[in-house]
């Protein structure tokens, strides 16, 4: 059996849909590989941290903010023209012509239709194109129809759109306005700390959200309110998702007063431990959890990644934390 194999079978196995003779092959494996018998061991922590827990239900705000987003998204799309619908219309009914030339005939005549009422269109466009570029022509022949005056750079935060009508000049552009406004106040005000917590979600620009999550941040380890529902979350959700490593290096140094109080917190600095990507956050997490290590789930959590953890420095650092631990909590 190849470690590729075992890796999918272990899954299998953890959650008891393993057939018998599988797992006993998969056993002889695990023997002999150290890798695979590491994955194993995570797997089965992860699966104690789960277990102590019952599943939480998203936050009401969440799902809310998430249709709106999906929501705004789709309004982005720009619609199809007329024409568009009936190019599309007319290729997918081209397979089924060759039988039908009563119904080719009609399609034939449609088209015929469709393509007059365009030009008409284009005729439209094109007269009132002239019209806004000769303005003097305009009014002598009689009175011009109301214009929308441009907006200024300063009024548009961004372009969603921009499409040619085919064979014109004429072109839609689909903008986005915004009146930028502003915010000044203390840390302790909720209005600037709602919208540090809306900027640690800011996928556009890490910078940002490097900024909020060092506040926030802050505020938690200068001991100021640091409420469960709202900061240690936007912490939280940072130190599991977020790419960059100095902003979740920050999280979790925020976090770190509260992982004896709150079990979340914990938990979120145990996942930190086993799945981050950087050392340096992995080992800061291990000096994290030392108040708590007298815990069952931060023992063996701890216990695993002193004996299969693939860095000898955090193997090192576990192993150092769980002799100074006391047997229990």
């Amino acid at each position: 059996m190849n470690c590729e194999l075992a890796h999918e079978r272990i899954v299998l196995a953890a959650y008891g849909e393993l057939p018998d003779d599988q797992s006993h092959e998969l056993d002889r494996h695990l023997i002999s590989c150290a890798e695979c018998q590491a994955e194993r061991n995570q797997l089965f922590a992860l699966q104690t941290l789960a277990a102590l827990h019952p599943v939480v239900e998203p936050p009401a705000n969440l799902i809310a903010r998430s249709r709106l987003r999906l929501e705004e998204a789709l309004d982005a799309i720009p619609p199809k023209r007329w024409f568009e619908r009936v190019g599309e219309h007319f290729f997918s009914s081209v397979a089924r012509l060759q039988s039908a030339p009563a119904a080719a005939i009609l399609l034939l005549i449609a088209g015929m239709g469709a393509g007059s009422l365009g030009g008409f269109e284009f005729a439209q466009a094109r007269a009132a194109h002239a019209a806004a570029l000769n303005p003097q022509t305009s009014s002598a022949a009689g009175p011009s129809a109301p214009t929308l005056a441009a907006p200024t750079p300063a009024e548009v935060s961004s372009i969603s759109s921009i499409v040619q009508q085919p064979n014109s000049e004429m072109v839609q552009v689909d903008y986005n306005e915004v009146v930028p406004e502003h915010i000044q106040g203390s840390l302790d005000d909720p209005a600037i700390r709602q919208l540090l917590m809306l900027a640690a979600q800011d996928a556009a620009s890490t910078g940002i959200r490097d900024n909020s999550i060092g506040l926030l941040a802050a505020e938690c380890r200068a001991g100021h309110s640091c409420n469960a529902a709202g900061i240690r979350d936007a912490l939280m959700v940072a130190l599991r998702y977020d790419k960059n490593t100095g902003v979740r290096e920050k999280a979790l140094k925020g976090l770190e007063p509260y992982v004896s109080d709150d079990m979340r917190v914990r938990d979120a600095v145990l996942e930190a431990l086993l799945n981050d990507s950087d050392p340096r956050i992995r080992t800061d997490a291990i000096n994290i959890l030392e108040p708590v290590e007298a815990d069952t789930t931060v023992r063996q959590v701890l216990s695993t990644v002193a004996t299969s953890d693939q860095n000898p420095q955090i193997r090192l650092v576990s192993r150092q934390v769980l002799r100074r631990a006391p047997e229990t909590q």
